[in-house]
This record gives C-alpha cells, structure tokens and sequence, in this order.
C-alpha cells in the first residue's frame, strides 16, 4: 500500500512540475510576442532577472498574484497563461460572427417594421 501511495504521490509531483513548466512557456512566448528580454519583464514586475528565469524555465512555483500580476503586466489573460490558448478560440470566432450577421439581419427587420409603422400612422393621419 506504501508503494502505492508513493508512486501516486510521485507521478502527481511529476505531473505539477510538467504543468509549471508548461506555464513557464506560456509566459515566454507572453514576454516574446511583446518583444521584451527576461531583463525587461523582471523590472516591470519588481522582481530579479534570475527569479523571473526561474518562473520561465517552472523552477520555481507560482502563486496566484504572481500569475495574476505577470497576466496583467502582460495584458494576456490568465488562462492563455496557463492553458497557452487565447481566450477567444477559431470557433468562438466563427460564433462571434455568425452572430454579428444575425444581429444585422434583426436590426433591418426592425428598421422595415419601424418603416411600416410610420407608413400606418401616416395613413391614419396621426
């Protein structure tokens, strides 16, 4: 049962130490699509360059304010830091659109309602 709970124990520390790495990417490719050094990212977020290498590299842990300071630093949203996708998927996209277009469609459908209203009033002579 020891053994068990060992293995369990160190597959589970494996699995947090890939998923802090993970994340450390994400930060990285955060830093490098805004073109800043790790120098650069350290100073705006008040702390040193080898301490924000260890964030990027999963040395080190992160808590939750440091994610949520280097995801507002960033402006990158949380997720995309810890995930590595954007908030807004392709398909999210394709929604987006799709309801803009229906959203256009209902505000003609409405203008040729309000048009026929008028036309009534007019007729009536209000």
């Amino acid at each position: 049962m020891r053994r068990i709970r060992f293995s369990y124990l160190t597959s589970n520390i494996s699995n947090l130490k890939k998923s802090m790495k993970s994340i450390g990417d994400h930060i990285k490719q955060s830093r490098l699509a805004l073109g800043l050094s790790q120098a650069d990212a350290a100073k705006k977020l008040n702390i040193s360059t080898p301490a924000f290498c260890k964030i990027e590299t999963g040395q080190t842990d992160l808590n939750i304010s440091r994610l949520l300071q280097i995801s507002k630093t960033f402006k990158v949203p949380v997720m995309q830091l810890i995930s590595g996708q954007s908030v807004i998927s392709d398909s999210s996209e394709e929604e987006l659109v799709a309801l803009k277009k229906e959203l256009i469609e209902k505000e003609e459908e409405i203008n040729k309602l309000r048009k026929k209203v008028i036309d009534l009033y007019d007729k009536l002579g209000i």
